[in-house]
């Protein structure tokens, strides 16, 4: 099982298994940490569209904030989901203070707000915390 990551310096995607013990992945082409924990990666705006574009599973991005209580609450729900539905889906968070841009971009009113992502365009949105198996079932409809 791998999923896909772009660099954070050079853009190039890597494709990067999950599941492995070992150091942080490293970008094929430049060497540069690659932001991935566990079964999601962090993303600006330039690597969320290369890696809506690049992808060839649907892709699900959280955009959050950190002074975001129900963003904060959401997290570990996320990364749990990543790492079971990780051979369905690319699992991404968006830190909307850190790239306002994309917020802009996406129209988000409020956060947390799920997007998801497929065949290179957007297909659905959530907005709002939601439990473990709201969420699994969120992403059922996508797989």
């Amino acid at each position: 099982m791998d999923t896909l990551v772009i660099c954070p310096k050079c853009g190039k995607s890597n494709r990067v298994p999950l599941g492995v013990a070992r150091k942080s992945p490293i970008c094929g082409n430049c060497k540069t940490d690659l932001p991935l924990h566990g079964a999601v990666q962090e993303v600006d705006f330039a690597r969320l569209r290369r890696l809506v574009e690049a992808s060839d599973r649907p892709v699900v991005v959280d955009f959050w904030a950190s002074w975001c209580g129900p963003c904060r609450i959401f997290a570990p729900t996320f990364a749990k989901t990543a790492e079971l539905a990780s051979d369905r889906f690319v699992f991404a968070k968006l830190n909307t203070e850190e790239s306002p841009e994309a917020a802009q971009a996406y129209g988000i009113r409020g956060i947390p707000t799920l997007i998801v992502f497929k065949d290179g365009r957007e297909v659905d949105r959530q907005s709002g915390a939601i439990p473990e198996t709201a969420f699994v079932q969120y992403l059922n409809r996508w797989a």
